[in-house]
């Protein structure tokens, strides 16, 4: 309880500066105007309808959804490196994405939102049948494996694409390093939705994805079915980066970093994981988001880059921490 207040309270310190800070500073009688009182013609309360709340909303789905992601994947695969890109699910989005800019040459807030999860499903269940799962072999390594190489060659298309069509490109900038700036045009209202399904999926699947980890032969002896549970485990993998990556783009590392630090505060209990990784995955995409904008005012640095910056170094020693067998 003492940890789940203190998370709410950090959670609490990143949503009221996301508010409340930025190269135009907003104090409280301009919030409260803002949301009871709106006046079109103050400026200030502008940004904060308009542009800071929606940031907010967004910064929560997104970060809340790749939290809760990463620690189901690195669950389903026993893998301490896995995160939602790993299995090709970031790159399925994308390369749906460019490909329907291509095809419709719209690349509106709409259109990511319809195209984001048919390609993140595509794309984990390609790496499901891929890792042997249809004949019943699929494991931590051969599903990583897959997943790695599903992700270069999507990437590799998605590069040729934009290489020989440069209107697509513009379509693409969004796709490169996450951003919440255009949060403004996402559908949050129903990713808020996907979200809430993929989560609840997942906390339902708990039990016996942790009777997975144990390995499969032990599993089926507990009368779990390693299929359905890799199944059931990848639709909420899909509904949650899906959601995330509609509204804020492929934010890098933050699925990878945020697991294990949910473990070393809940302890390894699946469901107590994935409620404290959802509280500190928002909380890190907000304040990264917030560090962001006031490094380079007026303009700003995106999400996904800041968090690429604390997660590089944290995958390094995550990597050198590493103990042989870690992946048996």
């Amino acid at each position: 309880m003492k940890l789940h207040l203190g998370l709410l309270m950090v959670l609490a310190v990143a949503a009221a500066l996301t508010v409340f800070v930025g190269v135009r500073a907003a104090g409280l009688a301009d919030v409260s105007n803002a949301l009871l009182a709106f006046d079109a013609a103050d400026p200030a309360q502008v940004v904060i309808r308009s542009v800071r709340l929606p940031r907010l909303v967004a910064g929560l789905i997104a970060g809340a959804g790749l939290g809760m992601a990463g620690t189901v994947m690195q669950a389903v695969t026993r893998n301490p490196l896995a995160d939602p890109g790993l299995l090709g699910v970031n790159a399925g989005a994308a390369f749906a994405v460019v490909v329907g800019a291509l095809v419709t040459g719209y690349s509106d807030g709409g259109m990511i939102a319809v195209l984001t999860f048919p390609g993140a499903a595509m794309a984990a269940i390609a790496v499901f049948l891929l890792g042997g799962a249809r004949h019943g072999t699929a494991g931590p390594v051969r599903l990583t494996l897959a997943g790695v190489a599903l992700n270069a060659l999507l990437l590799s298309l998605i590069s040729a694409i934009i290489l020989t069509r440069s209107d697509v490109l513009d379509a693409f900038r969004f796709w490169a390093t996450g951003s919440l700036s255009q949060a403004n045009a996402r559908p949050l209202g129903l990713m808020s939705v996907s979200l809430v399904l993929g989560g609840g999926i997942a906390f339902l699947a708990a039990p016996r994805l942790e009777a997975l980890a144990l390995g499969s032969a032990l599993a089926r002896g507990l009368g779990s079915r390693p299929g359905r549970v890799q199944m059931t485990a990848l639709a909420a993998i899909t509904l949650m980066t899906g959601s995330a990556v509609a509204v804020a783009g492929p934010v890098a590392f933050l699925g990878l970093i945020v697991p294990p630090l949910s473990r070393r505060l809940a302890g390894h209990v699946l469901r107590r994981e994935l409620l404290v990784s959802a509280m500190l995955g928002a909380a890190i995409l907000l304040l990264a988001d917030t560090a962001g904008r006031l490094t380079m005012p007026p303009g700003e640095i995106r999400v996904g880059i800041m968090t690429a910056l604390i997660g590089a170094p944290a995958f390094i020693l995550m990597v050198r921490r590493l103990k042989p067998g870690a992946f048996a």
